[in-house]
């Protein structure tokens, strides 16, 4: 009786044992089978990632070029200021509506934390930069706003002071080059308007100190920003390094 006893306590025992291990197979291939759900769920995130990334530097790089033009712009436009001698008019209006722009970086936003995808990437230092870009863009963006901001205010109202507006406004859209047009196509944008009868001479122009500092806000701001986007380039390409080597994986 102990001995029948016994072996159906070993016969349970070993039921039991077997049960268990198939619900830990089973356990496993299931975590296996999400585990393949989840890279091939990471693998889209990243493309699209790739991909926006990609159109964020283009940008960030046509904003760049954009800058130095208005810093060019503005250093030549200090010269004319410095030695008022043999200055050509048209010359000098081009300049100032090179100076004129406003470059805004305003670069794709992804919802991966929002939307939970954020967990899918398994690259430590690739989420800690995804999940810090917000931030980092904020260090170009307040610089923008500035010289956005006095650009459409008080550099507006100098020009207009200087009977410049029309002037100005003319060689914008006619001359100046236009990377933000999201068709690139500048032809669409120009519109002849003329140039006004009521403008300042040129040695009121040469010597008005609202000009002359607003000129030297628009160098020392957008180079500013540049330096700024210089650090943001530098991550968005380790950014798309990490990402080009998961991808690879």
């Amino acid at each position: 009786m102990e001995n029948k006893t016994g072996k159906y306590f070993k016969y349970a025992v070993g039921e039991i044992i077997l049960v268990m291990i198939g619900i830990l197979l089973a356990l496993q291939v299931n975590n296996w089978n999400e585990g393949r759900k989840d890279r091939i769920k990471e693998q889209v995130v990243l493309k699209q990632l790739q991909e926006d990334y990609q159109a964020n530097l283009i940008q960030l790089e046509e904003k760049m070029t954009t800058r130095d033009r208005v810093i060019y712009s503005a250093m030549n436009l200090l010269k004319k200021f410095d030695q008022p001698v043999g200055i050509i008019r048209d010359s000098l209006v081009k300049e100032l509506a090179n100076t004129f722009h406003d470059p805004t970086y305003d670069p794709i936003q992804n919802d991966l934390t929002s939307s939970g995808n954020l967990i899918l990437i398994r690259n430590h230092k690739l989420k800690r930069l995804l999940s810090n870009w917000s931030s980092d863009v904020v260090g170009v963006r307040e610089i923008e706003v500035t010289w956005s901001n006095s650009v459409n205010g008080e550099f507006d109202l100098i020009l207009s002071e200087l009977g410049l507006g029309r002037d100005v406004s003319n060689s914008f859209m006619n001359n100046s080059q236009h990377l933000w047009l999201l068709d690139h196509n500048e032809e669409s944008y120009k519109i002849e308007i003329g140039t006004s009868k009521l403008g300042a001479p040129l040695n009121e122009i040469l010597t008005s100190r609202k000009l002359e500092g607003m000129l030297g806000s628009a160098i020392s701001l957008n180079k500013a920003a540049n330096l700024q986007s210089e650090a943001l380039r530098a991550r968005i390409l380790e950014i798309l390094d990490l990402i080009n080597s998961e991808l690879k994986k």
